[in-house]
C-alpha cells in the first residue's frame, strides 16, 4: 500500500461536476469521529451482546475478529475510492463512476432505505440502557406490561430522533462538535471499562474454546449457531464510509477521509474486541439467563462486576455513545439523500437538495429523514417481530450496497481500467499491487455475509410468536421487493429526469450523470455536458 506525500487538498467540487454548497469545516479528528460514532462499539456491542451470547455462548466472540478481517478488506477498497472521490453520498457516487446508472442508483437507494431504518434501530437502543440507569426512564407503565417495553422504547427513540433532527438541521459544525465530544467520551469510557473488566477477570481464555453445548442436536451443530451469533458482530462493524460521505465538508478530504475510514474500523475492532472478551471472562456466572436476555446482556455484566455508582457511570457513557451514533447515522442518511437529490434522482429533488444559505447544510433532508425514521418505529409497538425483521433487513441492504461498489471496482481492476482513464487527479491513498487481492477478498466476504444475513432462519426473522412463513421469509421477500421495485422505478421513471440540478452543477461538469449506461469503449471516458443544453434546471443525460 502506498500513500502519496504530496498534499491533495481539493477545496472545490468542480472536478466532480458540482459546485461547493456545503460548509467545509470538518477536521481530522471530527472525520475520524464520524466513522467511529457510526460503528459505535458502546452502542452495538452492548445492544447485541445478548443475542450473540444466547445463540452461541462465549465462543460467539470469535465472530468479532472474523467480521473485522472481512470488513477491513471492504474498508481498504473504500479508502482508495475516498482518496479519489470524497463526495457526499460516497457509496452512490462511487458506484456512479464504476458501474451503470441503474447499479449506482440502486446502491444509493438501498443504503438510503437501510440508513432510515438503522436510525430508528439505534435510537431504540436507549430502551436497553436508560431504564437500567434509572427506573424513571421507564415512562410507560412499570416495564412488566405486554407493551410497556416496546412503547417506552419508541417514545425514547422518537425523542432522540427529534433532537438529532434539530442538531443536524442546525449545521454540520454543531453536529461534529457534539459528535467529537461524544466520541472522545466514548473512547475514554471504553478504555477505562476494559481496564476495569480486566481487573475483575474470574476465568481464562479457555472459555472461548468450549462450545458449552450450544448447537447440539441441530443440523449444522455449533457451526450453524455460530453463523447466527456472528450477526451480532456483523450488525455492528459497518458505516465506516461515513467519513467519506462527509468529504465535501472535510478539509483536505482526499488525504483525511481514507485515514479516517481505516482508523475508525481498526479502533472499533480493538476496543470492541477487548470489551467483548474481557466482559465474558469477567462475568460472575456464565449460566446466568440474564446474559442472553434483551434487558440484561453486557450491561448486566458491567453492573454485576462494578456495581453501584461505577457501573451506572459506564452505563451513562453508553447513553452518550447511542446519542452520537444516532447523530452520525442521521448525518450519513442526510448526505445520501442530498447527493441523490442534487442529481435529480429522487422525488421532490429540488426541495430535498436545498442547502440553507446561512447554515450551509441540507436542512430539508435532515427533517425528512427524521420523520421517515420514526414511521417504522410505530410498528415496534404492536408487532416487535416485524420491526426486528426490518432492522435485520436494513443490515442486509447495507452489505448489498457495499457489494454494488466492490464488485464493479473488481471488474475495473480485472480489465486493467483502474484507476479510471478520465481521472487524472492525484489520489490521497492507493492500495497499489495489493488492490486486486484485497478487492477479491472484499467481494467474497460481502457475498458470504449477505447470504448469511438474509438466510431465512426462524431465530432471526421469526423468533417470537406468531410463527408464520411470511415472517420467516420476510428478509428475502422485502429485499427482493425493494431491489426489484427500485430498479423498475429507476428504469421506467427516474432515469428520464436524472441530471445535476442547475443550482448544484459546476460550470463545466466532467462526470457522467447517474443514469448513463456506458459501453465498453467509452466506459471510462465522459464528455462534459454543455451548460446551454440544460433543460428545466437539470442537465439532460444519455439514457440506455
Amino acid at each position: 500500500m502506498s500513500e502519496p506525500s504530496k498534499s491533495t487538498d481539493s477545496s472545490g467540487m468542480e472536478e466532480f461536476g458540482y459546485t461547493q454548497t456545503l460548509d467545509r469545516s470538518i477536521g481530522k479528528f471530527a472525520s475520524f469521529a464520524a466513522g467511529v460514532s457510526y460503528i459505535s462499539i458502546l452502542t452495538g456491542v452492548f445492544q447485541l451482546f445478548y443475542f450473540g451470547f444466547s445463540m452461541a455462548g462465549p465462543a460467539y466472540a470469535w465472530s468479532w475478529p472474523m467480521v473485522f478481517v472481512g470488513q477491513l478488506m471492504v474498508a481498504l477498497c473504500f479508502a482508495e475510492l475516498a482518496g479519489r472521490y470524497p463526495v457526499a453520498g460516497s457509496v452512490y457516487n462511487w458506484a456512479k463512476r464504476l458501474a451503470s446508472g441503474t447499479s449506482a442508483w440502486l446502491a444509493g437507494w438501498l443504503l438510503l432505505l437501510s440508513s432510515i431504518v438503522a436510525l430508528g434501530s439505534v435510537a431504540l437502543a436507549l430502551q436497553i440502557t436508560l431504564p437500567q440507569l434509572w427506573s424513571g426512564f421507564q415512562m410507560v407503565g412499570d416495564g412488566t406490561g405486554q407493551y410497556d417495553f416496546a412503547l417506552n422504547g419508541v417514545l425514547l427513540a422518537t425523542i432522540m430522533i427529534t433532537i438529532s433532527t434539530l442538531i443536524n438541521a442546525f449545521g454540520v459544525k454543531l453536529m461534529t462538535m457534539i459528535n467529537s465530544i461524544g466520541v472522545f467520551v466514548e473512547l475514554i469510557a471504553a478504555v477505562l471499562l476494559i481496564l476495569a473488566l480486566g481487573w475483575h477477570l474470574v476465568r481464562g481464555p479457555e472459555v472461548f474454546f468450549d462450545t458449552a453445548g450450544f448447537g447440539e442436536g441441530q443440523d449444522l451443530g455449533f457451526f450453524g449457531v455460530f453463523l447466527i451469533g456472528a450477526m451480532a458482530s456483523g450488525y455492528v462493524m459497518y458505516g465506516f464510509d461515513t467519513a467519506s460521505s462527509l468529504g465535501e465538508e472535510t478539509k483536505d478530504p482526499k488525504r483525511t477521509a481514507p485515514k479516517a475510514i481505516l482508523r475508525a474500523v481498526t479502533a472499533s475492532f480493538l476496543l470492541g474486541g477487548l470489551l467483548l472478551f474481557f466482559g465474558i471472562m469477567a462475568a460472575p456466572d456464565l449460566g446466568d439467563p440474564k446474559l442472553g436476555s434483551a434487558d440484561g446482556g453486557l450491561q448486566h455484566i458491567v453492573l454485576s462486576v462494578l456495581g453501584g455508582p461505577f457501573g451506572k457511570a459506564f452505563l451513562a457513557c453508553i447513553v452518550v455513545a447511542v446519542v452520537v451514533c444516532t447523530l452520525a447515522v442521521h448525518a450519513a442518511a442526510i448526505r445520501m439523500m442530498f447527493a441523490m437529490a442534487r442529481d435529480n434522482n429522487l422525488p421532490f429533488s429540488r426541495q430535498l437538495s436545498k442547502v440553507d444559505p446561512v447554515r450551509r447544510t441540507p436542512t430539508v433532508a435532515a427533517i425528512v429523514i427524521g420523520v421517515l425514521a420514526v414511521i417504522p418505529l410505530l410498528v415496534n409497538v404492536m408487532q416487535p417481530a416485524i420491526f426486528t425483521i426490518l432492522s435485520s433487513i436494513s443490515i442486509v441492504l447495507i452489505y448489498l450496497s457495499y457489494l454494488l461498489v466492490t464488485v464493479p471496482l473488481l471488474r475495473k481492476r480485472l480489465a486493467r481500467k483502474w484507476p479510471l482513464l478520465d481521472d487524472r487527479s492525484e489520489a490521497g491513498f492507493s492500495l497499489g499491487k495489493w488492490g486486486l487481492p484485497v478487492n477479491i477478498l472484499a467481494v467474497l466476504w460481502g457475498a458470504g455475509m449477505t447470504v448469511n444475513l438474509i438466510w431465512p432462519r426462524q431465530e432471526i426473522y421469526n423468533s417470537v410468536p406468531p410463527f408464520e412463513w411470511y415472517l420467516q421469509w420476510g428478509g428475502v421477500i422485502f429485499v427482493a421487493s425493494v431491489t426489484v421495485g427500485g430498479a423498475l422505478l429507476y428504469r421506467f421513471k427516474i432515469r428520464h429526469q436524472t441530471g445535476v440540478l442547475a443550482e448544484h452543477a459546476a460550470a463545466a461538469p466532467v462526470v457522467p450523470s447517474a443514469d448513463v449506461e456506458l459501453s465498453a469503449a467509452d466506459a471510462d471516458l465522459a464528455s462534459p455536458i454543455p451548460d446551454e443544453l440544460a433543460v428545466n434546471g437539470a442537465a439532460p443525460t444519455r439514457a440506455s
